[in-house]
């Protein structure tokens, strides 16, 4: 019984705080590391941490597309995936735009995500509700989007991701358009990924599809 009580007896003291003194390290490494000035205030929840920092970042993409369903034309395509209003909020915003160089295409399109899980989840899922307008070469639809994202985040730096998305456009109505994307990027650097992403329409009026290649910026 002694010998229990001597070892658990100095177990508190690893919960509190740290001073410089006490990690025996000189004030210049102290002073040029805020994780050591963090922990000497107060000792972290590190599994609260893990479980609700982001494992996935904001991303400003630009690049270029190309639609096979519209004899392989090429095109611009720009937009920003994710974007936090608030880092512990799991509600971020995404908006894109694509146009073919000759205009016979054009697409812009905004929603809100909102994360089910835990935002250091490896894997989550949203809810997606947005505006959409999309224009063929010879028609045309626009109007509310409601949908569903799953995102796979293969690294919690956000460097490596998966998704799949799919989308309706005027959901039961007769111009009512579905929207599949799935992406994957992959970052070269601490602030740069590259990106590819494929995308099929499915409506009554045409089926159309677009494959897109991005350099990201993750600030």
């Amino acid at each position: 019984m002694g010998s229990i009580l001597a070892i658990a007896w100095p177990l508190p003291s690893l919960a509190q705080p740290l001073s410089p003194d006490q990690l025996d390290l000189s004030p210049e490494i102290f002073e040029q590391s805020p994780v050591l000035q963090r922990w000497s205030q107060e000792i972290p929840d590190v599994r609260q941490n893990i479980r609700h920092e982001p494992s996935f970042r904001t991303r400003w993409r630009l690049g270029y597309v190309q639609f096979p369903s519209n004899g392989q034309q090429g095109g611009l395509g720009l937009g920003v995936e994710d974007l936090f209003l608030k880092e512990t909020l799991p509600l971020t915003l995404s908006a894109e735009g694509h146009t073919s160089f000759n205009g016979d295409r054009s697409q812009v399109a905004a929603r809100a995500n909102y994360y089910l899980l835990p935002l250091g989840s490896r894997f989550n899922i949203a809810p997606t509700l947005g505006y959409q307008s999309f224009s063929g070469e010879d028609y045309r639809r626009a109007g509310l989007e409601v949908g569903a994202k799953m995102q796979l985040s293969l690294s919690r730096s956000g460097a490596s991701t998966l998704s799949l998305s799919q989308q309706f456009v005027n959901l039961g109505t007769a111009e009512e358009m579905g929207v599949t994307t799935l992406g994957a990027g992959y970052a070269f650097s601490r602030q740069w990924r590259a990106a590819t992403e494929i995308q099929k329409h499915n409506s009554t009026a045409a089926k159309e599809s677009k494959v897109g290649f991005f350099l990201e910026w993750m600030p």
